[in-house]
């Protein structure tokens, strides 16, 4: 960990830069050059927690922040002021366009709400720069194939924040447990989160603070009668901004099991279940989903809750892989194996690097930083900055960030439509469903236009 500390700090002072070869102890050193200009669209919870870890791993020059939360926005200005090493403010934007159009920015953070993530990922490609887009990619599916396109023809790398792909402990479990064969045949996972993260409650519509531009901040989706609960972070109760819980939570355990398990699309998606517990809320998402994800000999199995209590209290929000020689137990803060009959049992918690990183502490009540995630989001970046300098795909291409997203869509279209969904990838269709295929795009409000025109 100290290894990490010196070195970061070299490569702040510019007295030593390092080449790729340190990847393989996994750190990562930028080639002497300049440092990369940075902007960051969304300066809220993720988006400071991500542009933080990037100034962390590499010396980066933050020019650019965008929001239409003009508070929001003052304060993240302040924060990187004093984070980065050149102690300069970067420029702050109302309007992302306006700071794409500067075309001075190498790689752009985009930590919107999902409802933005296409149109800004979209113009951020074409404007030259290399990206890092928060999951889900899209609300819709076709805003995801839309975004694979113009990746490819820009020839940008674009990494998705899909970070449990980087995070050393799951590595360490797939590397010790699945490429070994410990778990022998597999044919069923369960995936699942017991959190009670659904908004609760009614309030009634008031007008949105003057220092936040609503009506940008709603730009392509429907614009709903503004309420306590739109704005922050809470805008995740309604399927007007993103996909609900499978959206925002199964998409990270479903991206992951396809990572470790080398998995692609799902042949079938079928979903059951609804606002079951908690009808008088406001909130339009499900309180209670199951979803299954059917591949050749295999099944992924999603739930979730927003009530009661967790089967496992050590797992409340994970995944298990069940196989005929072993169970496999996976989340964000441990791992467990569990042989059936003999054999040793296996362990592995989240790697914290306090030592090379002791601003983690103060950042977990100063930016609201998960710490045990912190080092699984400097090894995506860290990727991220690999892939850019050799011109590769990064660990979460923008491709597997579709496959990932659009299953999760494609469970809650099955949920709306009550019956099983075959996705084909190559047309971008529902075949033989035309009401499932109209499905896959929604209207945007104007006058934004949807990627596909």
């Amino acid at each position: 960990m100290k290894k990490s500390l010196n070195r970061r700090e070299a490569l702040r002072t510019g007295a030593a830069a390092m080449g790729l070869s340190a990847l393989a102890a996994g750190v990562y050193a930028a080639p002497v050059r300049k440092p990369r200009r940075v902007g960051l669209i969304g300066t809220g919870w993720y988006g400071k927690c991500d542009l933080t870890r990037l100034l962390q791993v590499d010396p980066v020059e933050v020019v650019a922040l965008c929001d239409v939360d003009r508070k929001l926005l003052e304060e993240a200005g302040e924060l990187i002021a004093a984070r980065q090493v050149s102690r300069r403010q970067p420029r702050l934007y109302g309007d992302y366009r306006q700071m794409l159009a500067e075309r001075d920015l190498d790689i752009v953070l985009i930590d919107t709400p999902d409802h933005w993530h296409a149109l800004t990922m979209i113009e951020a490609v074409r404007s030259g720069a290399d990206v890092f887009v928060q999951k889900p990619i899209s609300v819709d599916v076709l805003e995801g194939q839309a975004m694979v396109a113009a990746a490819r023809k820009q020839g940008q790398v674009v990494q998705v924040g899909m970070q449990r792909r980087s995070t050393p402990h799951l590595i360490e479990a797939r590397d010790r447990v699945i490429r070994t064969g410990l778990l022998g045949n597999i044919a069923q996972v369960e995936m699942y989160c017991y959190y009670h993260m659904r908004a609760r409650g009614n309030p009634p519509p008031i007008e949105p603070p003057a220092w936040f531009d609503y009506d940008r901040w709603t730009g392509p989706a429907p614009l709903r009668p503004y309420t306590r609960l739109t704005h922050p972070r809470t805008w995740r109760a309604f399927m007007e901004y993103g996909n609900g819980i499978l959206g925002d939570m199964c998409v990270h355990m479903f991206d992951m099991v396809r990572w470790m398990l080398e998995l692609g699309w799902p042949r079938r998606i079928s979903s059951s279940g609804g606002i079951l517990v908690d009808p008088d809320s406001l909130s339009n998402i499900s309180d209670t989903q199951n979803a299954t994800f059917e591949y050749k000999d295999m099944n992924l199995l999603w739930t979730h809750r927003t009530w009661g209590d967790p089967p496992d209290p050590q797992y409340p929000w994970g995944a298990t892989i069940y196989g005929d020689r072993g169970t496999l137990k996976l989340s964000i803060h441990r791992y467990d194996f569990i042989p059936h009959g003999k054999g040793p049992r296996l362990h592995g918690e989240a790697v914290l690097e306090l030592d090379a990183y002791p601003e983690d502490v103060a950042d977990v009540a100063a930016i609201r930083l998960e710490q045990p995630v912190a080092s699984a989001i400097r090894g995506h970046m860290r990727d991220f900055l690999q892939a850019i300098d050799r011109r590769g795909r990064p660990v979460a291409d923008i491709h597997e960030g579709h496959i990932s997203a659009a299953s999760c869509i494609l469970a809650n279209r099955a949920l709306k439509l009550e019956r099983t969904l075959a996705f084909d990838p190559r047309s971008h269709t529902v075949p033989g469903d035309e009401q499932a295929t109209r499905l896959l795009r929604r209207t945007y409000r104007a006058p934004w236009v949807h990627p596909l025109g």
